[in-house]
């Protein structure tokens, strides 16, 4: 597999975008994004933000779930991590979904 390959997973209704397979949530939060965006478009998206800010994450490798639900898209992200979860890597990833300016560039752009 190339640099540039990811999987795309349809199951139970929830798109899965991953690096590596199996699909491991060593660490994740969770967010719902209004509004009716495509979800393979936003899961890259989301993806792209989330190896930006954990990129010096030692053996990180993406994975973003989006499930269509009553008034928007869920969407959980995170991914697998190898060695030791450092502190605070959990609530960075909830700050990076909470945040208004991704969350509009996100609804923009998918």
């Amino acid at each position: 597999m190339g640099r540039d390959r990811w999987h795309l997973l349809e199951e139970e209704g929830a798109l899965t975008l991953a690096r590596r397979l199996p699909v491991r949530l060593d660490l994740a939060a969770e967010t719902v994004l209004a509004g009716a965006v495509g979800r393979r478009r936003l899961a890259h998206l989301v993806r792209q933000d989330l190896w930006r800010a954990l990129r010096d994450l030692r053996g990180f490798a993406p994975v973003v779930r989006v499930r269509r639900v009553a008034g928007g898209l869920h969407v959980v992200a995170g991914g697998a991590v190898a060695g030791r979860v450092p502190p605070g890597a959990q609530a960075h990833i909830a700050g990076l979904l909470e945040d208004p300016r991704h969350r509009a560039r996100w609804a923009g752009r998918a």
